[in-house]
């Protein structure tokens, strides 16, 4: 069972089964249903959450002092950009300075018609180093992933975990309340945050 209708992380539901064998081992009399039992599981789990995560925050988390892309630079300084910073990907602002996107190694693979860059490599070879793309000519609006999910510097784990839920990008913009950049927060850092053992 889960209070707030959504499953919590990591809690695993428990069945009928569970709760039975589980009240088999103890010892006495128990005045409590397998229903009262799961629910008592549950609240068990989601304050042991709270007190394991409820200290963390975007804020804490983000890397900062990253360059973030113009919506109206072409792509190939754009690529230059996010080479240079070592990362995937990078923020893309708009006018006024909102993050209105991000930029990443999937959106280059996706306009020239890849799923990887050993797929590239191969076409590199068979079409002899050449691209069709003309990446001088093409705005990083045109080819960006929008619009971008971000959090606030004052977001806490589940927040985050939602909305790291909603994309499937290796990094989300933290932004401010007008949403202008004030960092990015890597799924890998997140996760390691937590002790985490899943993949990255």
């Amino acid at each position: 069972m889960n209070i707030s209708g959504e499953r919590d992380v990591g809690e695993i539901i428990l069945s009928d089964g569970d709760v039975v064998d589980a009240m088999a081992h103890i010892s006495g009399y128990l005045d409590i249903s397998s229903e009262d039992f799961r629910l008592l599981s549950h609240l068990a789990h989601h304050n042991a959450i709270d007190r394991l995560v409820g200290s963390i925050r975007a804020e804490s988390l983000m890397r900062t002092g990253l360059p973030v892309l113009s919506d109206n630079m072409v792509l190939d300084q754009a690529a230059q950009i996010i080479v240079a910073s070592g990362l995937k990907g990078l923020p893309v602002a708009g006018q006024h300075g909102k993050i209105i996107g991000m930029l990443t190694e999937t959106d280059f693979l996706r306009r020239l018609k890849v799923n990887s860059f050993l797929e590239l490599m191969l076409r590199l070879i068979s079409d002899n180093g050449e691209l069709e793309h003309r990446y001088h000519e093409t705005r990083v609006a045109e080819a960006m992933t929008a619009p971008a999910v971000c959090v606030e510097a004052s977001a806490g784990f589940r927040e985050v975990l939602e909305a790291f839920r909603h994309h499937g990008g290796r990094s989300m913009p933290v932004v401010d309340q007008n949403g202008a950049l004030l960092g990015l927060l890597l799924r890998k850092d997140f996760l390691l945050a937590l002790k985490l053992d899943v993949p990255l």
